[in-house]
Formats: structure tokens, C-alpha cells, sequence
């Protein structure tokens, strides 16, 4: 299988999304979507493919002070987007 080429890790600290506390958010160059892992403990558990209709690659993720989660695309204009559900 080949990889999703990651790029940018998360780990959700905030409750700004209900149900998605403690999960690890990976961000997909070749995949070209966000990941979102669910955990129990250090296992994986879950995964859930986020954003794909996008068709952008994504660069980084990360959880700002806010709480919320904003991810970079690397298109040619470039994006910052904060993940709203």
C-alpha cells in the first residue's frame, strides 16, 4: 500500500470538537486530505479521512491557542484553514 506521504501531526488537547478530544490529526501530501486517528491509549483504533473533496495536498496541522484546528495546503495560492464541523 502506498504511503499518504504525512506531513504535520496533531494531537487534540481542546473541546472545540465534540467527540474528537485526545485524537491525532495527520496531515496527507500524496493522500492529499486530513487523517484523523481515534486512540486508545498508543493504539490505534480508528481512522477517519477528513477534507479530501479539497483536492489540495496538506502541508501541516496544528491546534492553535484557540482551540481550534488549522491546517496549511500547499497549492500554488497556498491556504490557511481553520477546521470548523
Amino acid at each position: 500500500m502506498p504511503s499518504i506521504a504525512p506531513s504535520g501531526m496533531a494531537f487534540l488537547t481542546s473541546d472545540r470538537y465534540p467527540g474528537w478530544k485526545g485524537s491525532l490529526f495527520v496531515g496527507a501530501l500524496a493522500g492529499e486530505m486530513l487523517v484523523r486517528l481515534t486512540l486508545d491509549g498508543r493504539k490505534v483504533v480508528g481512522e477517519e479521512r477528513l477534507l479530501r473533496d479539497l483536492k489540495e495536498r496538506i502541508r501541516d496541522v496544528r491546534q492553535g491557542p484557540d482551540g481550534w484546528l488549522y491546517v496549511a495546503t500547499d497549492s500554488a495560492d497556498g491556504r490557511v484553514l481553520r477546521l470548523e464541523r
